[in-house]
């Protein structure tokens, strides 16, 4: 469980963090680092005014800071340590940073970098620094708005994801690498490294395994694919931010893109949450365009869902999310059922 604490004021700086456990997968930093990080990327006469950990975040150590002289904070956004990354969430940060240009497409949408550093001179991890956007987390504010309104929300997030699944990639994977030059060995490697994962955490990833094993059988169905698009990675509402003051719901920003990858747009997060349920979500496909219905569309949908729920399954491991990891194992068995 974590809570914010208040650790009180360095130099003049007012510091929020949240309290964590010590062998927590996040750990918060320092008021000190804050400040060293700070002077790194802005010049040693820098001052931070105050810095406020965010708790919303699942991955990354995430500050609202505030600097003297300026007048809009900036976005602290700090990588775990690579000796906790798994395999298959390997250097995420470095990935978003790479996928910057090829999202200009939505880049009025989107904070802009203002600062990396992936030397661990400073801190010992990756760290970047992005403008602060206005606008409300789209989980706390879409609520506010009459459900009737809310198709309207949907329609904004397939024309987004239409934008990003249309720009072509030069390789099959992760936007930073490694590439591949078929769509079967991205999708069968990334299975291979989420399985590998969930054995070095001491759970079972013998259907992880049975999958791999039949999609590398049937590898001719996922080289129906043959121009890798840009995926977004985990674009959602969690991910999304609206105008506070709008009469209906209105996108104004999108956040954190590094699960992009180069591949398959059905493979999407977004995709598999959009059919997901038979409500407002249905909106969706009314600014995407609707889903391929064809048989081996709907066998590549389900290797798709265990790389979800794979990937899913690690994230609730280390989260301390036991039930949930159990669950993960009854939606994988019903997935594989249908996966032949």
């Amino acid at each position: 469980m974590t809570n914010f604490w208040y650790e009180g004021i360095l130099g003049g700086m007012d510091f929020h963090r949240v309290e964590r456990a010590s062998g927590a997968f996040r750990q918060s930093l320092t008021a000190e680092e804050i400040v060293k990080v700070c002077r790194r990327a802005f010049g040693e006469g820098v001052v931070p005014v105050s810095a406020v950990e965010l708790g919303t975040g699942m991955y990354n150590n995430v500050y609202r800071v505030t600097l003297a002289g300026r007048a809009r904070p900036v976005v602290l956004r700090i990588a775990p340590e690579e000796r906790h990354q798994f395999r298959s969430e390997h250097r995420l940060m470095r990935n978003e940073y790479a996928t910057v240009p090829w999202l200009a497409v939505i880049a009025p949408l989107m904070p802009q970098v203002l600062a990396v550093d992936w030397s661990h001179d400073v801190i010992g991890r990756d760290w970047m620094i992005q403008s602060h956007l206005d606008g409300v987390p789209a989980p706390e504010h879409l609520g506010t708005y009459p459900r009737t309104l809310w198709p309207v929300f949907f329609r904004q997030m397939g024309a987004i994801a239409r934008c990003v699944h249309d720009v072509r990639g030069p390789h099959f994977g992760p936007v930073n690498g490694p590439g591949y030059a078929t769509w079967s060995e991205t999708v069968l490697t990334s299975l291979e490294e989420i399985a590998a994962d969930l054995d070095g955490a001491g759970l079972d990833a013998s259907d992880v395994a049975k999958a791999v094993a039949t999609a590398a059988h049937q590898s001719t169905l996922l080289d129906e694919i043959t121009e890798p698009r840009l995926l977004s990675g985990d674009l959602w509402t969690v991910n999304t931010l609206l105008d506070p003051a709008a009469p209906e719901p209105r996108i104004n920003g999108v956040l954190d893109f590094d699960r992009s990858l180069f591949g398959d747009p059905a493979a999407d997060w977004t995709i598999r949450i959009a059919r997901a349920k038979k409500d407002e979500r249905t909106a969706f496909w009314e600014a995407y365009g609707e889903p391929d219905p064809s048989p081996a569309a709907l066998w590549r949908a389900r290797v798709y869902d265990v790389r979800h729920l794979g990937a899913v399954r690690l994230e609730r491991h280390r989260l301390g999310n036991t039930a949930g990891v159990q669950q993960s194992y009854d939606a994988m068995a019903g997935v594989l059922a249908g996966l032949s």
